[in-house]
């Protein structure tokens, strides 16, 4: 679906009056604004987790749902547990057409070895939007100084690649920011950050980072790949 100019620039306009905002101000403005044909997409990050916090008590009735690849740490799955009893928020599990053993029988063997980007492709970017569809807008949790690739993220933005609006309400945050309302509040987050995982995708994807490297770090490490594809422009 294409944006008419009129949405775009009433995008353009909303987000540059909530650049200044808090997280709390953005995603009342999302609420109010979208809901309840607003949904929000979470890999159950720090951030992810904060805006949970936060929609539970903003809007807890607002739809979140994650990607299910398959390939998730059994540490990640469980958050969705404790974070359920500690809101009452279901979120849901969204999964692609074929099994992980389906997928790797298809493709002879480990497709994120050979060509992670297609891996991430079928098994992230297809699904997500197959799940956006019926939705108004869409909120993330990335930030502007997670990576040279996010560093422009607007609040909010037409997201052309999966037609619907996309609101990121915690893109003016740092990553002491989140940690710091976390240990405040005492927020449910995945142990494996304790480990040494600063960013948390599929396990095969995944290893913990070494003092003095960036954040995201032991994403793909050894690839040039630094992204899974739901926020890169193409």
């Amino acid at each position: 679906m294409a944006a008419s100019p009129d949405l775009l620039e009433e995008v353009a306009a909303a987000s540059a009056l909530l650049d200044g905002a808090s997280p709390v101000e953005i995603i009342t403005w999302a609420v109010e604004k979208y809901f309840p044909k607003l949904t929000m997409a979470t890999a159950f990050g720090p951030e992810g987790c904060v805006i949970i916090h936060m929609l539970a008590q903003i809007e807890p009735r607002t739809h979140v749902f994650n990607l299910d690849t398959g390939y998730q740490f059994p540490e990640t799955l469980k958050l969705r547990d404790r974070i359920a009893r500690r809101y009452g928020m279901e979120v849901e599990m969204r999964q692609p057409a074929t099994t992980v053993a389906e997928y790797e029988n298809l493709h002879g063997g480990p497709l994120y070895q050979s060509n992670p980007d297609q891996c991430c492709f079928d098994r992230k970017v297809t699904i997500l939007r197959q799940s956006v569809v019926g939705w108004n807008a869409w909120m993330s949790g990335i930030r502007r100084d997670q990576s040279s690739d996010r560093a422009g993220v607007p609040i909010v933005a037409w997201d052309k690649k999966f037609g619907l609006v996309k609101i990121s309400p915690l893109a003016n945050w740092t990553k002491k920011d989140v940690w710091k309302l976390i240990s405040d509040h005492d927020i449910p987050y995945n142990p494996l950050h304790d480990q040494g995982y600063t960013s948390i995708g599929c396990w095969p994807c995944t290893r913990a980072v070494m003092f003095g490297e960036d954040e995201r770090a032991g994403r793909w490490s050894g690839k040039a790949k630094t992204e899974c594809g739901l926020h890169t422009k193409d």
